[in-house]
């Protein structure tokens, strides 16, 4: 069976998350998405993990569903008998020194039962405060950490998160390693999978000796409904925790479809350079400053892009063989932003996102499978859009030290000629 799936997301016990951060609005905002398999995040947190004690109910083997009495028994995506489930993992945020350096490694951990991820956090607990924040910080070593991990259940899944963003993963140019081997030792062998990030994409990491070897999986981070699967995955398997795990493993293209990704240029590290000056930079403009800012004569903050090049052993434009492919793609609610000039959290662009999800189905069928021709019938503009976004003819501003990148799909002088021309819905 095909199915989306996004494996890391934040509940609203971690900071900065929204208060719908909890199943019941996450299960119906997976319906609309159209994700079918979704992370609970934060199993660690002792309140959330609760909840998801009380308001979960086994469903195929190691995967959830909500039950029946808090499920919203309106839905005009899918079939009531579609339900979401949820797959356990969590984030944890270790901070700690090695070889004479501050590292800090956010690591993925997927668990094939409650049982087991009441395991781990008994053993966490005795190590930090798991109570301070759904993404707990603790000073351990990524490889203690999976030590501990795996020593509960070898069906665990230990996975780097956001492999190349500066301050907080694996190859960060700020506290990172330069290889899987230097960070996690003998465990590197037990590391199947690392998280692209939204900085990064597949291209970019297959240049990486540890990226060819790794199975890449992509996920949004999400801290609010609307970002669900920003990024995520597409595999084809039975619903079954074994099921995902053995393709992510083997990387079997026919089980392991492709991964869906942000336009790296669109993440907040893609470039160097800094925030507060304004200053944005490419490698090679980083490389003539010599990683100062020309503003303030600082160190620049060193993004993905340069970090890549870096440490890479290929060129760029290298496929391994057994390379999962992926598919660049732009939010529905940024394409609508984009086609009416407005900011994505104004009512006009929720409105018009409604109403297509209702004409259309869900998002992802939107953005992957619904026919340009029956959308250009009724939004003759939006189907320009989609159009450009999956031919990946789009003009990027790229992202920089925390500041997300700006996308342009149509000049501002063409999209207000169109839009005199065709208002069906906008």
């Amino acid at each position: 069976m095909r199915f989306i799936a996004d494996f890391h997301i934040h509940s609203k016990y971690s900071r900065a998350t929204s208060s719908q951060m909890d199943l019941e609005h996450l299960s119906q905002a997976a319906h609309i998405k159209g994700i079918e398999v979704l992370s609970t995040g934060d199993f660690t947190h002792p309140a959330w993990f609760n909840e998801l004690k009380n308001k979960l109910a086994p469903v195929e083997s190691g995967l959830y569903i909500l039950k029946s009495d808090l499920r919203n028994p309106t839905s005009e995506i899918r079939p009531p008998k579609s339900e979401t489930r949820f797959i356990l993992t969590t984030e944890v945020s270790c901070i700690y020194s090695k070889n004479n350096r501050v590292r800090k490694v956010h690591i993925l951990i997927f668990a094939p039962d409650l049982a087991v991820a009441e395991k781990i956090n008994a053993c966490l607990a005795a190590i930090g405060n798991l109570r301070a924040d759904g993404r707990p910080i603790l000073g351990l070593d990524a490889k203690e950490l999976t030590k501990i991990v795996l020593n509960v259940s070898e069906q665990c899944l230990v996975v780097p998160a956001h492999l190349m963003t500066p301050w907080f993963s694996l190859f960060g140019s700020k506290s990172g390693f330069d290889s899987l081997e230097e960070c996690f030792e003998e465990y590197s062998k037990y590391i199947f999978a690392g998280e692209t990030g939204l900085s990064a994409d597949p291209a970019m990491l297959w240049r990486l000796e540890d990226g060819q070897r790794l199975s890449l999986i992509s996920c949004s981070d999400a801290h609010s409904a609307a970002k669900l699967g920003r990024e995520a995955c597409v595999f084809d398997t039975e619903f079954s925790y074994s099921a995902i795990m053995e393709a992510m493993k083997s990387k079997d293209p026919k089980k392991f479809l492709f991964t869906i990704e942000f336009f790296p240029e669109e993440g907040k590290y893609h470039y160097d350079g800094h925030r507060l000056c304004g200053a944005r930079l490419s490698p090679r403009e980083t490389k003539k400053y010599r990683g100062i800012c020309p503003v303030c004569r600082r160190p620049l903050t060193v993004g993905v892009l340069s970090r890549i090049e870096e440490l890479a052993n290929q060129a760029e434009g290298f496929v391994p063989e057994n390379a999962i492919p992926y598919k660049s793609l732009v939010p529905l609610e940024e394409i609508i932003a984009a086609v009416l000039g407005k900011g994505t959290a104004t009512k006009q662009v929720a409105r018009v996102y409604d109403g297509l999800i209702k004409k259309f189905g869900p998002e992802f069928n939107i953005l992957l499978e619904a026919s340009l021709e029956e959308i250009k019938k009724a939004e003759p503009f939006l189907a320009e859009a989609l159009s450009r976004v999956r031919q990946g003819e789009i003009q990027m501003e790229p992202g920089y030290d925390g500041v997300y990148g700006k996308l342009g799909i149509f000049p501002e002088a063409e999209r207000q000629d169109f839009r005199v021309r065709q208002q069906p819905l906008f």
